[in-house]
């Protein structure tokens, strides 16, 4: 068995499962892999903590291991100690505008919608929805271009690919 070297561990408070299930519904090759569940002992081993900041209970979901279109995650349910926040958020390259349509309205559904392509899912992931063309033209040698480009994706939301392109043309 093959282990990614790198895998991202999402914490949520008791969202781990739905979390992991909804994500894999937004992204083709993308699968459950395994499920553990709290124990009775390694909650009792816990018992040193606060009631309300300790998992459980007995049976629930402790973590979740998932792929997202080839990428290994893993989602642990650590109860409500841990925080989310915008200094590490999921980076999504896009093909297409379809793409990044679709993603943006399902990943934002009872989430919040931010500034630059960036929004919060509903269990407060953050998110970087953008087109794979926008990290050519930001690189571009020309300074010129590039500058365009994020003056624009200043002024977005979700980030349109024609908007973009147009402004790396200088039109």
């Amino acid at each position: 068995m093959h282990m990614q070297k790198i895998r991202p561990c999402l914490t949520f408070n008791n969202q781990a499962g739905d979390a992991a299930n909804f994500y894999v519904s937004l992204f083709k090759n993308s699968k459950i892999l395994k499920i553990t569940r709290w124990g009775e002992k390694e909650l009792a081993a816990l018992s040193r903590l606060p009631e309300d900041i300790r998992p459980g209970p007995v049976g629930s979901v402790k973590a979740v291991r998932f792929k997202l279109d080839g990428q290994e995650f893993l989602a642990a349910n650590g109860g409500p100690y841990f925080k989310f926040s915008e200094g590490v958020s999921l980076y999504v390259n896009c093909e297409t505008q379809e793409e990044i349509d679709e993603l943006w309205e399902k990943l934002s559904d009872g989430g919040e919608i931010q500034e630059c392509g960036w929004l919060k899912d509903k269990y407060g992931v953050s998110w970087q929805i953008a087109p794979t063309i926008m990290q050519e033209m930001m690189e571009d040698p020309d300074p010129e271009k590039s500058q365009r480009v994020m003056i624009a994706l200043l002024k977005m939301k979700k980030l349109d690919i024609e908007t973009l392109k147009r402004a790396y043309e200088g039109k």
